[in-house]
């Protein structure tokens, strides 16, 4: 009787083997399998090969369970009921009685080993390391994927043959989404594995990747500008007091810039004497509002002034971008300093004070609201614009999903403040 029950044991542990191996391959993620290859850790290219191809190594693995199951069944059948029920006739039980209690009380022990053993634990295992116990186990299941070979193309031809019939031919796209990043930076957040901080400036970098040139830039009417056409001794006492280091310079009219300046230069020159404020001018490279966010980086990068123009379609000058912005746009640090106001500044009752110039993106985030991919705007007030669709006056208020959204205060015809209301501190509709 110890023979069996060595055996049976030994089957309910292959079975938790092979369950703790499909569920650490199937959930080892590439990326992390792809650097342990590159830290040359045995295992990592086969668990990386088999995950490439689902359905070979998942028919090899449920034909092991299978057969794991089938011989279980009938050693726990044949042997240990058997065995069971004659003890019990040892004990004064009938024989009738004995046979059901002793097969029913082994099937019952049985299953129990086998969930507990056999799959709970095990994938437990598997979900808490999946890449190490992924690398580990690989070659083992390589093994019982070329042993079932035969087996193995069958099952495997059927399955893809019955996805076809099911319309599922398609391999799926292990895709990431935003939302499952911005998840998975929580949980490790949570678990003090990354600072807040460094979350933020990770989020960031993901929102500034969904932005675009005119996301990010100096708009036009902050920009400090230097027309030619001005007096010289407006020019000089306006580059003395100005704060800015470089600025940009046209001739009468700001859509054809000339390019920039440094004010160092200007200044330098002026100790000399008489300036040809011409020959101080750098060229700059300019950028069309709709260029992604990302893209810009590389001509700011390459331009000797630090700098670049953004125009619009129809060539008109729209604003610019310093690394300054860059910088200002990932971690926010920035936005304040440039800015007599903060953009956001939350009241006693929970409603937001918050800036017209303000990244809609942001906010959306901030309030958990989810902005359209081909937005034509880029700050909140562009938001209120959208979905107002004329220019607001003061007080008029609007909704959007659910969030509130009130005109404070305007600048000319430009949205300054608006006051917006989360979704749970909504008065109720009493109607």
């Amino acid at each position: 009787m110890i023979f069996e029950v060595l055996v049976i044991l030994a089957l309910i542990v292959l079975n938790g083997v092979l369950s703790m191996s499909e569920l650490a391959i199937v959930s080892a993620r590439p990326a992390r399998l792809k650097a342990m290859m590159e830290r040359r850790v045995r295992g990592a290219r086969t668990a990386l090969m088999l995950g490439e191809d689902p359905g070979r190594f998942l028919s090899a693995v449920q034909i092991g369970i299978t057969l794991v199951g089938i011989l279980a069944g009938a050693f726990s059948g044949a042997t240990l009921g058997g065995r069971a029920s004659a003890w019990l006739q040892t004990l004064g039980l009938r024989e009738n009685l004995s046979n059901t209690v002793g097969f029913a009380g082994v099937v019952l022990i049985i299953t129990y080993l086998s969930l507990i053993v056999g799959e709970l634990v095990p994938k437990q295992i598997a979900l808490r390391a999946p890449e190490r116990i992924a690398a580990m186990m690989a070659p083992l299941m390589l093994v019982v994927s070329k042993v079932t070979s035969p087996l193995v193309w069958l099952l495997d031809r059927s399955g893809k043959a019955l996805l076809r019939l099911l319309g599922q031919h398609e391999a799926a796209e292990n895709m990431v989404s935003d939302e499952e990043v911005r998840l998975i930076m929580d949980e490790a957040a949570t678990a003090g594995l990354i600072e807040g901080d460094e979350r933020e400036m990770i989020a960031g970098v993901m929102r500034i990747a969904d932005r675009t040139a005119r996301g990010i830039m100096t708009p036009r009417h902050e920009v400090e500008m230097i027309d030619l056409d001005d007096a010289y001794d407006t020019i000089i006492g306006f580059t003395r007091q100005t704060q800015r280091s470089r600025l940009p310079v046209y001739r009468g009219d700001p859509d054809e810039m000339l390019g920039v300046v440094s004010t160092r230069a200007v200044l330098v020159a002026a100790a000399d004497g008489e300036v040809d404020f011409k020959a101080l001018v750098v060229d700059v490279p300019t950028v069309l509002d709709a260029m992604k966010a990302l893209d810009v980086i590389e001509p700011l990068r390459g331009s000797s002034s630090h700098m670049v123009l953004v125009y619009d379609e129809h060539g008109h000058f729209d604003g610019l971008i310093t690394p300054m912005d860059v910088l200002g746009a990932i971690t926010g640090a920035f936005d304040e300093d440039e800015k007599d106001e903060p953009k956001v500044v939350e009241r006693m009752d929970g409603t937001l004070l918050v800036a017209g110039w303000m990244p809609a993106d942001e906010l959306a985030e901030r309030l958990s609201i989810r902005l359209e991919e081909d937005r034509a705007y880029e700050t909140v007030a562009g938001l209120v614009l959208d979905i107002i669709g004329h220019i607001p006056e003061i007080g008029e208020s609007c909704q959007f999903q659910g969030v509130r959204f009130e005109v404070l205060d305007k600048d000319g015809q430009r949205v300054d403040k608006l006051l917006v209301t989360p979704r749970e501190d909504l008065p109720e509709d009493d109607g």
